[in-house]
């Protein structure tokens, strides 16, 4: 049999580096994402599960309000809650740009009774474009929106504080909301604002209650009768008469109404400098805030500790239809747990923090020893001190209406 030529063997040798090249290279999703793989849940089924799904800006869109809640699996094709005991968050801007806005308030009004009933809950934030209304700016009010409403006289009445929509905004709608996961001591809670926190802000704290009680205030004095005439045609009257200096920070640029400097501002170590401030400050895990639209995806930065939302869902802007959606989960820890990979990535970075082991009582475990009553006992403490701790995972995705993208998983040891 004739020898391969040499041409031959080194064809050979090619194909043989590129095959184990296919072979141990990272797979292309991980090369595009940026996201290893994450370690499997935690052994044994959770104990506790708290979903929470949140959705920005909706100018006035019922049609895409609706398309949303349905595939983040909120609501059925009646548009009834579908939820179960999930907490349903949406960051301000329902009204202006759009039509429909008086129909997806009264959704959400209908919604929040069906959630409670059920389990779940619905938590409402009031955006700028809430307190503009209220104030008069009706700048970006569309014609469509007011003949819906049934004319100028009628919108006005619904919007103040003797009216149907001023009513419910007062009694269910804030700047703020810090929105706990479950109700143990160490759970974590979420930020909610219309626009970006500002750390500096002079009533940042204590959060959110004194932010709600000036923004509260303040817009009882915008709804309290005879409201400002529109703007236009009317002159611009600005907040109203006797709005205190606090009240009207609320609502100027560096407010949580306006400001935008968590999702403008480019460098990111800024941005996770204030996080970390605002995470320390407010108590909250993660600031969600939505008022500056990216069309085409929700926003994660400082690996997940910052999420902005608004991704331009009405047709008036023809973004992205989305919702950001957080699984939490409680597992209690069993021996074959006792040793859990904590875990923190998004898209853009992921960090591994070291593995953290779990200390369990060596004496309990030496086998042979005389004194079974007292190894017996031992083993009972530890199994008692195991029953009080928990495994702690937190999954973060943006969904849309056909696709899923983890932002950011975590994974401790709680108790």
């Amino acid at each position: 049999m004739p020898r391969p030529s040499i041409c031959t063997q080194a064809a050979v040798l090619v194909l043989a580096i590129l095959l184990v090249y296919l072979v141990s290279r990272p797979s292309r999703k991980h090369e595009q994402t940026g996201v290893p793989p994450v370690p499997d849940v935690p052994v044994g089924a959770p104990s506790y599960t708290q979903r929470l799904v949140a959705i920005g800006d909706l100018h006035g869109d019922i049609a895409n309000a609706l398309r949303v809640l349905r595939f983040a699996g909120l609501v059925n094709a009646a548009g009834r809650w579908a939820g179960g005991s999930a907490i349903l968050v949406q960051t301000g801007d329902i009204v202006d740009r759009g039509t429909y806005a008086l129909d997806i308030y009264r959704l959400f009004q209908r919604l929040r009774g069906e959630a409670d009933a059920a389990g779940g809950r619905v938590v409402s934030v009031l955006g700028n474009h809430e307190y503009m209304n209220a104030i008069g700016d009706w700048r970006y009010v569309t014609d469509a929106d007011i003949k819906h409403f049934g004319g100028v006289e009628a919108r006005q009445h619904a919007l103040s504080a003797n009216g149907w929509l001023g009513q419910e905004w007062l009694a269910n709608y804030s700047v703020a909301a810090l929105v706990p996961l479950c109700e143990r001591a160490f759970c974590p809670s979420l930020s909610f604002t219309h626009g970006s926190l500002l750390p500096s802000h002079p009533s940042l704290t204590p959060y959110p209650t004194r932010l709600n009680a000036l923004g509260r205030s303040l817009l009882a004095r915008a709804l309290a009768p005879p409201l400002a005439p529109p703007h236009p045609p009317a002159p611009y009257r600005g907040l109203p008469g006797g709005t205190t200096p606090d009240e009207q920070a609320v609502y100027d640029a560096g407010g949580p109404l306006w400001w935008r400097g968590l999702a403008e501002t480019r460098d990111e170590a800024t941005v996770c400098a204030w996080a970390d401030e605002l995470k320390r400050k407010t108590g909250a895990r993660r600031i969600v805030g939505g008022h500056t639209p990216d069309f085409e995806k929700i926003v994660s930065r400082c690996n997940g500790s910052v999420i902005i939302i608004d991704t331009g869902i009405s047709s008036a802007y023809g973004g992205v239809l989305s919702a950001l959606e957080i699984v939490y989960t409680l597992t209690p820890e069993t021996p074959q747990t006792l040793y859990v990979p904590r875990l923190s990535g998004d898209s853009d970075q992921t960090v591994f923090a070291r593995d953290t082991p779990v200390e369990a009582d060596d004496d309990a475990a030496v086998s042979g020893r005389d004194e079974r009553g007292d190894a017996a006992d031992k083993a009972a403490q530890q199994d008692a001190a195991l029953r009080s701790r928990w495994i702690e995972r937190e999954e973060v995705h943006a969904i849309y209406e056909h696709k899923r993208v983890r932002l950011a998983v975590e994974q401790r040891v709680v108790s």
